[in-house]
């Protein structure tokens, strides 16, 4: 057993596990914090999906040990002052279904989003590939994107390339 340091959601946390327990099982089991869902522990389908110091990674093959001292960024801090333009698309666009990849395609898309303000459609389905979607909105997932890249545009007063093939 070790004790860690590391940022929830903003919040300075220490937990004390063996280094190779995966952030997923701290986050969900030692911090209580359960947005975050265990979907294949291989880190393939996506449903863990969280911000380590702003990247989307699956928490579900990284060990606490790895983040220590990082900034974690769960889907219950996305918003930290309310709703993420994310988590608003989500819901203007009714996404989900199940919802239970929800949490993982929502951080994904944010991840994507900070990098890319205004993803054309095939880099929405680049950076989207790797997340599944066992009730198939796919296309409810990109146009939440693509609303969501408008509303951040919107508030911050960019506009979106007109490059072409840009969406």
């Amino acid at each position: 057993m070790a004790t860690f340091q590391l940022s929830v959601n903003g919040q300075s946390r220490t937990v004390t596990l063996a280094p190779d327990v995966p952030l997923l099982w701290a986050l969900r089991d030692t911090l209580g914090l359960r947005g975050t869902k265990f979907g294949c522990g291989r880190g393939i389908c996506g449903a863990c999906t969280v911000h380590v110091d702003g990247a989307a990674i699956r928490s579900c093959v990284t060990t606490i040990s790895s983040v220590a001292r990082q900034s974690v960024t769960t889907i219950e801090g996305l918003g930290a002052n309310g709703l993420h333009a994310v988590q608003k698309a989500w819901i203007e666009e009714d996404v989900p279904q199940c919802g239970y990849c929800q949490a993982g395609q929502i951080m994904t898309a944010a991840s994507l989003l900070a990098v890319k303000p205004h993803p054309t459609d095939q880099e929405i389905l680049d950076a989207m590939s790797n997340n599944l979607c066992r009730c198939g909105t796919y296309l409810r997932i990109r146009r939440a994107i693509k609303r969501a890249a408008s509303a951040q545009s919107a508030s911050l007063g960019t506009a979106p390339s007109t490059r072409r093939g840009a969406a």
